[in-house]
This record gives structure tokens, C-alpha cells and sequence, in this order.
């Protein structure tokens, strides 16, 4: 249990992923203390998140598990579990989000403007939306565990994972307190809960510590960096994309995306 991969501490990697979850609460504030979204902004930062999920789950996550897995079995059983463990982890990540009804569903784009009682939308997602946020916050947790798990590396995976992930809240915050003031009316309600949904974050960490801690080895540690990996590859490209271009700046995502990569790529060759 030596191995550099255990540098991080488990509160460390708690705070962090609270952190990232915190930033729910701006995406809810903002949809009340704002009068129009600024998509140029959402752009660039959704795809500044993506870009370095992206590259941190390729460069960094899946090909270390690659690596230590096929040093802990033999080369193809070890590259086999990475590969079942990194897809695994897509599918799970898929599974959850199909469980969120779309009309509040955080992948879902909302905007400022869509709080005008007016809007065609209003009445489809007042109905029902409390009764989803229990879904909504589920869909949350492998995302928590995500940030949890790469924190339990050392600072250098764990605070860009986290700042990413925080951004990638933002506009989650925005999507998950819309319907909730549709279905109540009430603007202290919708921030309220939109908030509370940020806290499924450290709640999906602290549930897969404990699960897994019994069994914490190297090789399973590094078999989740792989299933982490493949989570945060399906949020960026069935979240923070497509809701980037919904939001109607799909070039400036594009930007945000290499940038972040560009950034991370320049953050792990100086670390």
C-alpha cells in the first residue's frame, strides 16, 4: 500500500469534492439574480471542463490503470480489466442518467429565460419536478465519487478534476432550479433545493468510501480510476457538449475544450 497513488487523504479529497459540488449553489443564485444567461460565458466554460475531463480521463486515469493493472495481472487480463472497468463506468454513468426524466433532467438545457411563466415549457415541467429531485441528486453521485477518487491521487489530479466538475455544476444548478420554481412558485424554494442537490456529491464519495474502502487495494483502486474515467468521458459528451451547443455557442465550447485540454496537458508536464 505504498504505491504514490495513496498521497492524497481522504479529507482532502472530501473537501475537494464538496467544493465541486458548492458550485451548484452559483448556477442556482444566478438564476434569480440575473436577468438574461450569458451563453458566451457557458460556453467557453462548459467546454473548458470537458476539455479537461476529457484529457485527464485519457492521459492520465484510464492509461495509469492501464499500466499498474497490467503489472498487477498478467499484460492482457490487466489491459482487459481497465477496458471492461472504463466502459463499465459509461454505462453506469448512462444507466443513472436515463433514470431523470428529461424535462428536469441537468443535462437538460435551462436558461434564466425560461423562468417567464409564459414560456411553452412551463406547465410540462411544473409537473412533477420535486418529485424528480431525488433522481436528479442520485444522477449526481457518480460524479462526486469521480472528483473523490481522483483526489485520492494528490492535489495535481484532484484540484483540476474538482475545478472542472465545479464548472460542469454551474449550469446544472441553473437546470435543476428552473423546474423547481415552475413547480412551486417560490424563489427561496428553487434556490434551496437546487443547493441541496450539490450535496450529492460528497454524498456519492463518502457512499463509495465506504463501500469500497474494505476493499481499497492498488488494484482496485486503479480498476475505479478506469470506471471514473470512462463517467467523466460520458458527462462531457452527453452533457457539457451538447448543452454548450443548446446554449448556441458551439464554437466557443469548441475553444473552451482545447484550451482545457491545453491547460491540463501544460499542468501535468510542469507537475
Amino acid at each position: 500500500m505504498e504505491s504514490a497513488v495513496f498521497s492524497g487523504s481522504v479529507a482532502g479529497a472530501l473537501f475537494l469534492t464538496t467544493l465541486a459540488g458548492a458550485a451548484t449553489v452559483l448556477g442556482a443564485a444566478s438564476a434569480f439574480f440575473t436577468r438574461r444567461t450569458n451563453t458566451k460565458v457557458l460556453s467557453v466554460a462548459l467546454g473548458l471542463s470537458g476539455g479537461v475531463m476529457v484529457y485527464i480521463s485519457f492521459v492520465e486515469l484510464l492509461a495509469n490503470a492501464n499500466r499498474e493493472l497490467r503489472a498487477e495481472f498478467s499484460g492482457t487480463t490487466g489491459a482487459i480489466i481497465a477496458m471492461a472497468a472504463f466502459f463499465g463506468g459509461m454505462l453506469a454513468a448512462a444507466v443513472i442518467d436515463r433514470m431523470v426524466p428529461e424535462p428536469v433532467n441537468p443535462h437538460e438545457t435551462k436558461s434564466v429565460e425560461d423562468m417567464d411563466k409564459s414560456h411553452p415549457d412551463f406547465h410540462p415541467l411544473k409537473r412533477g419536478a420535486i418529485r424528480f429531485a431525488l433522481a436528479i441528486a442520485i444522477h449526481k453521485f457518480p460524479e462526486g465519487l469521480a472528483v473523490f477518487a481522483a483526489s485520492l491521487g494528490g492535489l495535481e489530479l484532484g484540484i483540476p478534476v474538482a475545478i472542472a466538475m465545479a464548472l460542469h455544476n454551474v449550469p446544472e444548478g441553473i437546470a435543476v432550479s428552473v423546474p423547481v420554481y415552475y413547480a412551486t412558485g417560490n424563489r427561496r424554494k428553487a434556490f434551496l433545493y437546487a443547493s441541496l442537490t450539490g450535496l450529492a456529491d460528497p454524498a456519492g464519495a463518502v457512499l463509495g468510501y465506504l463501500l469500497l474502502a474494505p476493499f481499497l487495494t492498488t488494484a482496485v483502486l486503479y480498476t475505479i480510476y478506469a470506471a471514473v474515467a470512462g463517467v467523466m468521458v460520458f458527462v462531457t459528451f452527453d452533457g457539457l457538449l451538447p448543452m454548450a451547443q443548446k446554449y448556441g455557442e458551439p464554437h466557443l465550447s469548441l475553444y473552451g475544450l482545447v484550451a482545457g485540454m491545453f491547460v491540463m496537458a501544460l499542468g501535468l508536464a510542469i507537475v
